[in-house]
């Protein structure tokens, strides 16, 4: 059995929580260790509505402080990751709604003022048969509030926190599962596998960060189990054709008093969500259900012009949300706020419960400043105005796409458009000095070029086709089934020829 270095921080948990807390420890100056069973962003974090909002839904359980908490997260987000995180106005039609207009009002207007004033533009009101945002409605008619939100790459967004984690002294471990941890002399002997076989390392603290896992990783831990437990939420979404020109969003107010998104996703499609549906099975890969289908099918008959069916249906995906348990009677009511919860019996375990997309970088640095005590050399807080990798580019990404197409100018509109938003400045990196589409190397589809898919085996972890045409990118909507499989093939032989990745090099 191999034996790894001590470290000070073992992470458990690669999706948004966990990367970022190694994240905000690298950058402290501590000795990380990340590990995730599966791909970085496999599961819940790769399975969101693909927002960085407040929540506007969350003033009705009078949940302000997580409101807030969202909003100014929301702004710094946009400074710090521009690339992936971009202005959404969505639009709230009122017919049928069961709240009353005054009332959404006066919820749109605290949301606009609660996080302070940003960037984005405040609400207005607009008569849905009069304004091009009502264009593609089943029934154009009466008015809608008009606010603002973000949208972001979600799983980009996790893969960035890792890179940056990464290059800041943090090792980063996909494919390597936690299999035991046991307390001695006041640190966690923890015991790793990975393809190469079982290793151990000595870690002066360790955090679970497991997300829907949170409470049966306590399965392999010699530690009692905390007070905190997890509610299961279920949530799925589906992908349809475009439903309506824009890049505007709806917000639809269902009639159970849910609400469900339309969001314009990758170009050419909707992606329409999400169900809430508790979830007491054990954790797995859940799969949407043919009621969920059914449901969010409904909403869209109801709202937009174009009719659909099962067939219309190009993808789907569900997560399984850990949701700190307060005892709540629906899912829609759980709070999306976070606890942390440190023991220190033993050795130092810090485990996370709850949170959402929008909040990590603020729950990371909570967390390390409940670990602080441990660390007293390390540094203090720093990530509140640091971009995250590729968001240095001091312009809007389709400006920056531009910018691109002027380098490297053989690539077509809508190839450097993806690039910049996917990849910000570092589309520069991946490019190199290519003087031309050939030197790109093999083409699988319309612009997914063998040099993009090496770069994102070398740098970002990727090891399937599924990693790269799904999380890392979302280029699998647009392939058929015969170029996803000769991606699959290549990337194989890729890994049996040259398996280096982000590990293999200093950090």
């Amino acid at each position: 059995m191999k034996r790894a270095k001590e470290v000070d921080l073992l992470v458990v948990g690669g999706g948004i929580n966990g990367a970022a807390i190694a994240r905000d420890a690298a950058g402290r100056g501590l000795d990380v260790l990340l590990v995730e069973r599966d791909d970085l962003a496999a599961h819940t974090s790769s399975a969101s509505t693909k927002l960085i909002h407040g929540g506007l839904r969350y003033l009705e359980h009078f949940q302000f402080r997580l409101v807030r908490k969202s909003l100014l997260e929301r702004e710094r987000l946009l400074r710090t990751a521009p690339h992936i995180v971009r202005p959404l106005r969505i639009v709230v039609p009122q017919a049928q709604s069961r709240r009353p207009a005054w009332l959404v009002r006066l919820g749109l207007l605290i949301y606009d003022h609660l996080g302070g004033r940003g960037s984005l533009p405040l609400t207005r009101t607009i008569r849905l048969d009069e304004d091009p945002l009502g264009r593609g409605l089943v029934a154009p008619i009466g008015s809608a509030f008009v606010y603002s939100d973000c949208t972001v790459d979600d799983s980009r967004l996790v893969i960035l926190n890792a890179l940056d984690a990464h290059e800041r002294g943090a090792r980063v471990c996909p494919r390597t599962e936690l299999l035991a941890a046991r307390p001695d002399a006041g640190s966690w002997i923890a015991t790793l596998r990975d393809s190469d076989g079982d290793r151990d390392v000595r870690a002066r603290v360790l955090v679970n960060a497991t997300g829907p896992w949170v409470s049966t990783l306590f399965d392999c831990l010699e530690a009692p189990r905390p007070a905190h437990g997890a509610r299961l939420v279920k949530g799925s979404h589906i992908v349809v054709p475009r439903l309506y020109a824009g890049d505007h969003a709806f917000l639809i107010q269902n009639f159970d008093g849910r609400i469900v998104f339309a969001i314009p996703f990758e170009d050419t499609f909707t992606m329409i969500g999400t169900t809430e549906l508790w979830w007491d099975a054990p954790v797995g890969k859940p799969a949407i259900s043919g009621e969920e289908i059914a449901y969010l099918l409904d909403a869209a008959r109801r709202t937009f012009a174009t009719k659909l069916d099962a067939n219309d249906v190009r993808w789907t995906f569900s997560g399984i949300r850990p949701l700190c348990d307060d005892h709540a009677a629906s899912a829609s009511a759980v709070t999306r706020d976070y606890a942390l919860d440190l023991q220190v019996g033993g050795a130092p375990l810090l485990s996370v419960f709850g949170g959402k997309l929008t909040t990590h970088r603020q729950l990371a640095e909570d967390a390390m400043g409940r670990l602080s005590r441990f660390f007293p050399r390390a540094t203090g807080a720093w990530t509140g105005n640091a971009t995250l990798p590729g968001g240095d580019i001091a312009q809007p990404p389709e400006a920056y796409a531009d910018t691109l197409r002027v380098r490297y100018p053989f690539l077509a509109h809508a190839q450097s458009q993806r690039l910049a938003r996917s990849y910000g400045s570092r589309a520069e990196r991946m490019l190199g000095n290519a003087k031309g589409i050939a030197g790109l190397g093999e083409t699988f589809g319309p612009d997914l070029t063998r040099r993009e898919v090496d770069y994102l085996i070398a740098e970002e972890w990727a090891r399937t086709a599924e990693d790269i045409l799904f999380r890392r990118t979302k280029l699998g909507l647009h392939l058929p089934a015969e170029i996803i499989q000769q991606v699959e093939a290549y990337v194989s032989t890729r890994l049996i020829h040259s398996p280096s990745g982000p590990n293999d090099r200093a950090a």
